[in-house]
């Protein structure tokens, strides 16, 4: 049986988990169920380990703040004769708690065991920390 990894990947042009959500809200998808579609050029050779239960983490501003989970990965041929990889992501975003990551290219494995936490539920709706703030408290291991 697979182990459980995830990816890594910088949210571009994105300032705050409500601007995802706010992109994700005017830009429905075609997919069923609601499901996201996120086209990266490198296909994961860790396919098994993402598909047992392997989320994206996000990272926004500088640290990892939220989530979704991937369903599947589908080839997207745009034409060119480059394969590339189409992230198939649930929907639902789930917010973490910060964790500090700098700047980096593509996206990165990341271990279960180095993954920030769920925020609960019942936080999701409230207001996030100010970014210094979190940033802060995720480098000195407060997250």
């Amino acid at each position: 049986m697979a182990k459980t990894v995830h990816l890594v990947k910088l949210c571009v042009g994105v300032d705050s988990v409500e601007d995802l959500l706010a992109w994700h809200a005017g830009h429905p998808s075609p997919l069923p169920g609601g499901a996201r579609r996120h086209v990266t050029r490198m296909w994961p050779k860790r396919e098994a380990e993402l598909l047992d239960g392997g989320s994206l983490y996000w990272v926004i501003r500088g640290a990892i703040l939220c989530r979704q989970r991937i369903l599947r990965l589908d080839e997207v041929d745009r034409g060119d004769g480059i394969r590339r990889c189409g992230l198939i992501l649930d929907p639902e975003v789930i917010r973490t708690e910060a964790a500090q990551r700098r700047p980096f290219q593509g996206w990165r494995y990341l271990a279960p065991e180095a993954a920030p936490r769920d925020l609960p539920r019942r936080r999701a709706a409230d207001p996030a920390l100010p970014e210094a703030l979190a940033l802060a408290l995720a480098e000195i291991g407060l997250r």
